[in-house]
């Protein structure tokens, strides 16, 4: 994927596109997708993307769908339609070109013995203790992963999940031995912010860390977990702060 510099006009516009995200308050996970999506398709249409016709946008689609998914596609249809709202002040093109399939899936159900399982045989303190504070907390991966000391209050005995779905923020219970085990945790990284942080320095520097765990690396921990113990699924995080194995 091409990165800048770009040609001038492109190059210029880019930058606004990019101001006018932050401006919007979009997470930087978001801001890295939409600008993804204009860098590829300025590559596609040699740059000149300002005055994109139905049948162009139908045959890009097209084609990026052959190599991508329909996840990646999505993403980049919201950032061209932003393209075109928030910088060109231009309608859309193409309303109705792209619409994904629909798909309905029973949710995956978790029983306490395969949580109790996972969090057993997960051998890397930092993600054993992760997945059992996401699991007995209810949280997403990415809330999980972006706790900080300062939102765990011991004498409420709850959580502040900031930055949650919608950019809302929540408080949830914190377990008596969700609290523990977080505690412990702690006493061995002793970082003075985050309450995972990343493992690229090992242990004797993990005080020392910028950001918290990497988000792949505790998906893969967590896919490889669940194959060694015969649980073929990915399951959904539920809350079950009772029968849980010591950490």
């Amino acid at each position: 994927m091409l990165k800048p510099p770009f040609p001038p006009e492109f190059q210029q516009n880019y930058e606004t596109h990019l101001k006018r995200l932050t401006l919007n308050g979009m997470r930087p996970k978001t801001i890295e997708a939409y600008t993804h999506a204009l860098r590829r398709a300025g590559s596609y249409f040699n740059f000149q993307i300002n005055d994109l016709t139905e049948a162009q946008l139908t045959e890009y689609f097209s084609d990026l769908l052959i190599t991508h998914s329909w996840s990646t596609l999505k993403h980049d249809l919201y950032g061209l339609k932003f393209y075109y709202d928030k910088v060109l002040h231009k309608d859309w093109p193409a309303p109705n070109l792209v619409k994904a399939p629909t798909t309905q899936r029973l949710p995956d159900i978790v029983t306490v013995a395969q949580i109790q399982q996972i969090i057993a045989s997960t051998k890397v303190l930092s993600y054993r203790v992760f997945f059992y504070t996401i699991y007995t907390l209810g949280l997403r991966l990415g809330e999980g992963l972006r706790l900080q000391v300062g939102d765990i209050d011991a004498d409420r005995q709850r959580v502040q999940i900031r930055d949650a779905k919608g950019n809302k923020d929540r408080f949830v219970p914190l377990p008596p031995s969700t609290l523990t085990a977080l505690r412990r945790h702690w006493a061995v990284h002793r970082h003075p912010t985050l309450l995972f942080p990343n493992r690229q320095g090992g242990r004797k520097n993990a005080h020392l860390a910028k950001t918290p765990l990497d988000a792949g690396g505790v998906q893969k921990a967590l896919r490889a977990v669940t194959q060694s113990c015969g649980l073929k699924k990915e399951y959904r995080r539920t809350v079950c702060a009772t029968a849980m194995p010591r950490i």
